[in-house]
């Protein structure tokens, strides 16, 4: 894996943590909340940009919303109580295949 997937992998942790501190923010109305947000948009906006380096910027942007999309999915699942539903979770797979189908799709 070229540092351009580590930095794209990275993106999409850094906005999982993004999403999940701007829940805590309450609407930026929460200070260190709002500022840990906005460090960690901050990182991932970095990352995407150092993975477009090699990156198509199709595939790293689709793959980067998909892992934070997947990931804040599975933490409101696991952390939030949100539902998790058949239909839910068979949509989740799918963000999950089209990630590793567009990583399969770009050989570097």
């Amino acid at each position: 894996m070229s540092i351009s997937w580590i930095f794209l992998l990275l993106a999409g942790f850094f906005e999982i943590c993004f999403t999940i501190a701007l829940k805590y923010s309450q609407g930026f109305s929460k200070l260190v909340p709002s500022i840990i947000t906005i460090v960690f948009i901050i990182l991932s906006f970095f990352s995407v940009s150092q993975a477009m380096k090699t990156i198509p910027i199709g595939t790293a942007y689709a793959v980067w919303a998909g892992i934070g999309a997947a990931g804040t999915v599975i933490c409101g699942i696991a952390f939030f109580g949100d539902s998790y539903g058949v239909i839910r979770l068979l949509s989740l797979g799918l963000i999950i295949v089209g990630i590793v189908g567009l990583k399969l799709a770009h050989c570097d």
